[in-house]
């Protein structure tokens, strides 16, 4: 059997169920490139739930031991990272029920609503110079705030839809509801954020001219004359 380099899990070159088959025969260092490919995403989804640095990862610990103890009994039938992120998200939820935070909460309920495909547009990172890298960082904290204010079932559809990229049915699949459903809480969410946005953009102290700004300006203009 050919031998495996762990950066093949970055350009591919073996698929997730040859090096889960490759793990089973007895390969068990081969489980990284399962985490390296995983953990984007993972801690992502796990993000959308918990909003603690520490918390998240040793969420993530815990989900990639518990996926390894019960590696046999995934089916190939659906992707790993499908199968993961359902760990995932049960060990995010079991630590919310332990804090007292998750007992209202009910991610599988049915909505009903009429879905539009509503795009929320980032502009794009590349070859951007050191200003508007700048802005695009604050603009993605500003966005990352707005999607930590939704609840947990509208924040995690949009996590795993707009940021992961994630089809609409294997979102189904790891939340365990209906495609309509996940429509309906993608659309919900998108909405919430826009107006959120929206409301940001009306506020009068943004691009205020204050503090460092005018310090200098003043400076500059009292030495000019």
């Amino acid at each position: 059997m050919e031998p495996i380099k762990i950066n093949d899990y970055r350009t591919h070159k073996i698929s997730d169920t040859d090096v889960i088959h490759r793990i089973h025969a007895g390969e068990k260092e081969l489980y990284e490139i399962l985490l390296r490919r995983n953990n984007q995403k993972l801690y992502r989804v796990i993000r959308g739930y918990i909003n603690d640095q520490k918390e998240i990862e040793d969420i993530m610990q815990n989900t990639y031991l518990k996926a390894y103890e019960k590696l046999h009994q995934f089916k190939h039938n659906s992707l790993f990272s499908t199968w993961l992120i359902r760990i995932g998200i049960n060990e995010a939820l079991a630590r919310l029920k332990i804090k007292g935070k998750y007992t209202n909460l009910d991610l599988h309920s049915s909505e009903n609503s009429t879905y539009k495909d509503l795009i929320l547009e980032v502009p794009d990172a590349e070859q951007l110079n050191p200003e508007k890298k700048m802005i695009r960082k604050e603009a993605n904290q500003i966005l990352e705030r707005t999607i930590d204010q939704l609840d947990i079932k509208y924040r995690t559809v949009y996590i795993l839809r707009e940021i992961e990229g994630m089809s609409i049915s294997e979102i189904s699949d790891c939340l365990d509801i209906t495609t309509s459903n996940v429509k309906v809480r993608l659309h919900r969410a998108k909405d919430m954020i826009r107006q959120e946005l929206y409301e940001l953009s009306l506020d009068t102290d943004i691009f205020e001219f204050g503090f460092n700004k005018c310090d200098n300006l003043v400076e500059k203009v009292m030495r000019a004359i």
